[in-house]
């Protein structure tokens, strides 16, 4: 197969590559965020992630409690440390949970956000001869195991009428996927953004498919359930999560102030994190924790069960706490729209 070189852009900063939804990797402790009274909330993030919104934000003024980060490469990390208690509250994709919830971790899903699924894409090299998913019969596809991404690989070859079993699946961490899908090692690529944005960036690759109307689009706050019985613990919870929210809602009306501060955190360029933020970021709509979204994660659940990449079979509502939901709308609720702005 002919070899293709990386081009310089597409070479992302290594603390942008080992960030994934999914995936093992370990964890480093971040700083503290000043904050008043005696009681310290440890929270899980990801570079570029919750304390950065937050602070771009402006939402980490004024707390009456502590917050001490820990900065984790991806989601199944994260909630094992959730699991472990070693972090009280922590953001992954729709899928690390449900292998958590395989695995009978203590981890409790206590709040959510629909946003478009358009970023979850499969890629093919610019060059190639595919033209429709279906077409995906016997090539090689790159993918990070037990990532958001891996669900909406599943599901998407399940639409066009294909097992898992019929491609060639390479698991794949980020770094490892970007090298073999550029240098042509892979047919394709299933990934999210900001990857995707960075490839069509480049010029390097082309969307062959997205997860648009096949994933539910959903992304979770996880807290450890001791946290939970702290009753304040619960009430910094509740408080982070009412903060973490209107952060989401300026990022959507300030989309280039926060690619400005993604870009910078992460070593992104600054069009490759603006596109990914009008794509995936400024959608997100806070929902509630409700009958839908967990009938939507069982879905998930159960086909990597028959899939046999969960041992067994698994119970998500088991790992809800609704106590957080107040006046949200259902998880059901349309992402946002982005708005050009002249």
């Amino acid at each position: 197969m002919r070899r293709r070189l990386a081009p310089a852009a597409l070479l992302l900063p290594l603390a942008l590559l080992l960030s994934a939804c999914g995936g093992n990797s370990a964890a480093s402790t971040g700083g503290d965020t000043d904050g008043s009274g005696s009681l310290t909330l440890n929270v899980g993030d990801q570079k570029g992630g919750s304390e950065a919104i937050l602070r771009a934000a402006g939402e980490l003024k004024n707390l009456d409690y502590k917050i001490k980060w820990s900065t984790f490469t991806s989601g199944p990390p994260l909630l094992e440390a959730v699991n472990a208690g070693a972090v009280d509250i922590g953001g992954v994709g729709n899928t690390p949970p449900v292998f958590a919830a395989g695995a009978n971790s203590k981890i409790t899903v206590v709040a959510a956000w629909h946003g478009t699924s358009k970023g979850d894409a499969i890629l093919v090299p610019k060059d190639s001869k595919l033209s429709k998913p279906a077409e995906l019969k016997g090539k090689s596809i790159a993918v990070a195991q037990g990532s958001s991404a891996n669900y909406q690989l599943v599901a998407s070859l399940e639409k066009a009428g294909l097992k898992l079993s019929d491609v060639k699946v390479k698991y794949l961490q980020p770094a490892d996927a970007l090298a073999a899908f550029t240098s042509g090692k892979v047919d394709a690529w299933a990934v999210w953004d900001p990857y995707t944005s960075q490839v069509l960036q480049a010029k390097t690759g082309r969307v062959l498919t997205t997860g648009d109307g096949i994933t539910n689009g959903l992304t979770f706050q996880v807290a450890a359930p001791a946290a939970l019985r702290d009753k304040k613990k619960a009430a910094a919870v509740e408080d982070y999560l009412d903060r973490l929210r209107r952060a989401y809602d300026w990022v959507y009306d300030h989309p280039e102030e926060w690619a400005k501060v993604w870009a910078e955190e992460t070593g992104l360029p600054y069009q490759v994190a603006l596109d990914a933020v009008k794509l995936t970021n400024a959608s997100r709509v806070p929902v509630a924790v409700d009958k839908p979204l967990i009938a939507s994660e069982q879905e998930i659940a159960d086909t990597f069960t028959d899939l046999k990449l969960i041992p067994r079979k698994v119970d998500f509502s088991r790992f809800v706490d609704p106590r957080f939901n107040g006046k949200l709308p259902a998880s059901t609720t349309a992402p946002r729209v982005f708005k050009e702005t002249s």
